[in-house]
């Protein structure tokens, strides 16, 4: 189940990125590194794409504990 922020497996592998970073998220990761090479990292030339990949990690972690929380509930009626 893709969505518009989820790469291929194929254009994660082209663009090297690590097992660990390949989540939900990483279609925006992809262009952030791109842009961190570029610019020999420093920190104020990548800021839109920083922001944009650390807002969808943290709307995953909101996601991602709303399930948790509705799996609990569920669990604790049982």
């Amino acid at each position: 189940m893709a969505s518009s922020t989820t790469a291929s497996q194929e254009e994660l592998k082209a663009a090297k990125v690590p097992l660990a970073w390949r989540d939900r998220c990483s279609a925006l990761l992809i262009p952030l590194n791109v842009c961190r090479r570029e610019k020999s990292y420093l920190p104020w030339e990548c800021e839109d794409q920083k922001h944009a990949y650390e807002k969808c990690q943290y709307d995953d972690y909101v996601r991602r504990m709303k399930v948790l929380s509705k799996a609990k509930a569920a669990a604790a009626e049982e």
